[in-house]
């Protein structure tokens, strides 16, 4: 099972916070961690915030690490259904249940 280093993403992923979100997850995949993306405390997500999560993915993919995302709301899970990007990312529930082998 990967190790994952958990970043808790703050309670809103917009134009006004993914810069500084996308330079501390980049930071992490750079150090060599996959990276998992806490969202539980989340509850939008637009299009830059997605195009962070997306960049991210592909980036961690390029160095062989993996990006998965834990505590997603059912309204950022329709988004992110509507617009194909759930089919990059693994969902857990819970950082216990991403912990479990």
């Amino acid at each position: 099972m990967e190790k994952y280093e958990i970043h808790s993403v703050g309670s809103v992923l917009d134009s006004n916070t993914s810069g500084d979100e996308q330079a501390k997850i980049v930071a992490l995949i750079e150090q060599g961690y996959s990276v998992a993306l806490d969202l539980s405390g989340c509850s939008y997500v637009s299009s830059a915030g997605l195009r962070v999560m997306l960049y991210a993915f592909k980036l961690a993919k390029a160095k062989s690490k993996d990006v998965c995302l834990v505590g997603v709301s059912q309204e950022v899970k329709d988004v992110m259904h509507m617009t194909g990007f759930d089919k990059f990312f693994r969902f857990y529930q819970t950082l216990d249940e991403l912990s479990q082998p």
